[in-house]
């Protein structure tokens, strides 16, 4: 191989900056990483051979800044940048900047970009080359008045995209013309806030709908080759959550070879048709009904989220390959060395994405510190982990909430699935919330398992999925682990300096006194009491353990004990056994078990009065008066102003975090008081509004403690 490059800066951050990186080292570059300020513990800081901050944590001031990029290379020498994906990735005008300080882009060219990168402008250049295209409008400067004159035209349902869109954001479906104006204006808003550009277009809806991507590589040198093909359906809001190659559509058709060989050709025509140069994916959307027609979507110029399982499973003359040594190797001149017929698959590769967000809480965003983390998964056989965590890292609600990606490879599918949910069941995060066990609900789904897939599945399929709650073994977990943890550091030495007074055992003369705890959990408190032994090991004997609480299930006594189990601990009770991991963080107590977490708040004297006084004074059917933030981020739009009138069910304002707009509405009639503005940061549960309920003569209420209830909030 020639040399490549000296040093490499890799303009990203997360799991996608921590894999470039992994690779600059395997070939002996030197690499960069770049960073915000409240990214300076972050990983991919840790890995780089060096690293330089480059602005606040708002993403346009840091990440999106390219003259503070550019500066970055100027400072560390570095001859060539890796955009990664997302922010800068597939910007015009971060490439034409490098390009002009005489560095160089890993990508594709701004005249690629340029073509490629608006959905409208692409859709009209691939037909031209003969790539099919799905019935829509797709014109620039398209009035909303010209985009719902047109859906009349395209037929219902259609789907609205922005032009300068990518990672399904902006993109909403519409089953009525009634239903257009409003979601045009969301759409615009979304698109300027997310792109700076609000264009939109309309594509007709497809009917049971798979989306289905293809990888390809092109050189400087007119080469173009794909890779094959993946399978990325199972999605929400157009967000892919579960990926694999290859499809297994066309695996398990008749002609599926045919048509794999045909979709492949688009793709390449695709790419040469703008003289594409690196790697990037051609996305196509092919209908269950009708699969062996594919329509043209949009094509990523640049590396795709789920390019793992393609490098897991394509072989090029029997070897793996690496698609970011790929794009370096591009980018420094050379010619792609293979030809289409030295590509192969073996094996399937299945990718899940693993987010920080809280789906039994509708998907909301969750932030906070990885006070648990084993990602030791990585090291099975065929299970690999792209990753940007650390034990100790702040998750903030600042960028996008892909935390890491887990990818299992088997020699077919059923291997795979298997491998990679066993994987998941072991992968431990406490701290933040995830999404781990909803990934392993869905992997268990018979559809799934049978490769029944379509875009919409998720969203059919989210009110069957159990997602698990709070139990009582659970609070008997909680007690039993609590008990036996290490205490607080330096509280020995202090207590004991208090002689036998100091002591915090329950120690007294005769039997042993029981262990009494409170819990608050989500929705409700537990109390539960040990009796027995301090740790419940089997030598001394079991704890019993009695747990009582607001609607807990089996919320009777439990014999348990507790058991190293190596991984954590393991809890045995009735002949039942569940392992769990745990920790303690301040008054928090932390449980995992499975891929399934939750936190329970250890509740002292004072909180367990305020709670119970709480519960005597609230009337559980009125409505809060409060608007709170259902998570940190910030406010993108005011929907009202102080002192407007408005119904139950009125949209206030929304929050954005993480790439998720959350719009919050009126739980009451009445006069509305907002407390923040557009671009105001929130925390979670903050406060944002209040709504005075109008008493007037008309308006009647159902009793008196309905009207304290009120006051009191």
């Amino acid at each position: 191989m020639s040399p490549l490059f000296d040093t490499v800066l890799v303009a990203n951050r997360g799991e996608i900056a921590c894999r470039i990186i992994r690779t600059l080292k395997d070939l002996g570059i030197r690499s960069v990483a770049v960073y915000s300020e409240p990214d300076a513990g972050a990983r991919h800081v840790r890995e780089a051979d060096e690293a330089l901050c480059i602005g606040p944590a708002a993403a346009i001031e840091s990440y999106l800044n390219i003259a503070a990029i550019v500066a970055a290379c100027r400072e560390s020498g570095a001859q060539a940048v890796h955009p990664g994906y997302g922010f800068l990735s597939e910007n015009q005008a971060f490439a034409q900047a490098l390009k002009d300080a005489g560095i160089t882009f890993i990508g594709p060219s701004v005249e690629a970009l340029n073509v490629m990168g608006d959905k409208i402008r692409s859709k009209n250049h691939v037909a031209a080359a003969g790539v099919p295209l799905v019935p829509g409008i797709s014109k620039a400067g398209l009035s909303d008045a010209d985009l719902t004159a047109a859906a009349q035209g395209i037929g219902f349902p259609l789907l609205i995209k922005p032009s300068a869109g990518g990672g399904g954001k902006g993109m909403h479906n519409v089953y009525s013309i009634q239903e257009l104006p409003a979601t045009l204006a969301t759409a615009r808003r979304v698109a300027a806030a997310a792109f700076g550009d609000d264009t939109l277009f309309l594509e007709r809806l497809v009917a049971n709908p798979r989306h289905i991507e293809v990888q390809i590589l092109g050189d400087n040198f007119g080469n173009v080759v794909h890779l094959g093909e993946r399978e990325c359906s199972l999605q929400r809001r157009h967000q892919k959550v579960i990926e694999e190659a290859p499809s297994p559509l066309l695996t398990g058709m008749a002609d599926g070879a045919a048509v794999r060989a045909r979709i492949g050709a688009a793709a390449c025509a695709a790419a040469a048709s703008v003289n594409y140069t690196g790697a990037g994916t051609v996305e196509f959307i092919v209908s269950n009904d009708t699969p062996d027609e594919f329509f043209f979507m949009e094509m990523n110029t640049r590396l795709q989220v789920e390019h793992p399982v393609t490098e897991m499973v394509a072989r090029v003359d029997g070897e793996p390959l690496d698609l970011v040594q790929w794009q370096l190797r591009i980018a420094a001149g050379e010619p792609i060395t293979f030809s289409q017929e030295a590509v192969s698959a073996e094996g399937h590769a299945v990718e899940a994405r693993v987010y920080a967000e809280n789906p039994a809480q509708g998907f909301l965003p969750s932030a906070g510190t990885v006070v648990v983390l084993d990602e030791s998964v990585a090291g099975r056989p065929g299970v690999r982990v792209d990753s940007s965590l650390l034990q100790g890292l702040e998750i903030s609600a600042d960028y996008d909430p892909m935390l890491a990606k887990v990818i299992a490879w088997g020699t077919d599918r059923d291997q795979a699935l298997e491998r990679l949910d066993a994987a998941l069941h072991d992968y431990v995060v406490l701290g933040v919330p995830t999404n781990v066990e909803y990934l392993r609900l869905l992997l268990a789904d018979p559809d799934v398992q049978a490769g029944r897939l379509d875009t919409t599945l998720i969203e059919r399929k989210l009110p069957e999925l159990a997602f698990r709650t709070l139990d009582a073994d659970d609070y008997a977990a909680a007690a039993l682990l609590t008990r036996g943890s290490a205490p607080e550091v330096g509280l020995g030495e202090r207590l004991a300096s208090l002689g036998p007074w100091g002591r915090t055992d329950g120690w007294r003369l005769g039997d042993a006194a029981p262990w009494r705890l409170a819990f608050a959990g989500v929705g409700r408190t537990a109390v539960v009491t040990v009796s027995g032994s301090r740790d419940g090991s089997a030598e001394e004997g079991a704890g019993v353990v009695h747990v009582s609480g607001d609607e807990l299930p089996d919320g009777g006594a439990h014999t348990a004990r507790l058991v190293d189990a190596g991984i954590g601990v393991e809890l045995e009770w009735d002949g039942q056994k569940r392992q769990y991991r745990f920790a303690r963080n301040g008054s928090e107590v932390l449980l995992g078990s499975g891929g399934w977490t939750a936190s329970v708040q250890l509740l002292g004297r004072d909180a367990v009065t305020a709670r119970m006084l709480e519960g005597l004074e609230r009337d559980e059917a009125a409505a809060d008066p409060q608007v709170r933030s259902p998570m940190p981020g910030t406010v993108t739009m005011l929907n009202v102003s102080n002192g407007d009138k408005v119904q139950a069910g009125t949209v206030l304002l929304a929050v954005e975090a993480m790439k998720m707009e959350h719009q919050l509405v009126a739980a009451i009639a009445g006069t509305v008081h907002v407390g923040v503005a557009v671009g105001s940061l929130v925390k979670a549960d903050q406060v944002v509004a209040t709504i005075v309920p109008d008493l007037s003569t008309d308006t009647e209420l159902p009793d008196a403690s309905h009207e304290k209830s009120t006051k009191d909030s």
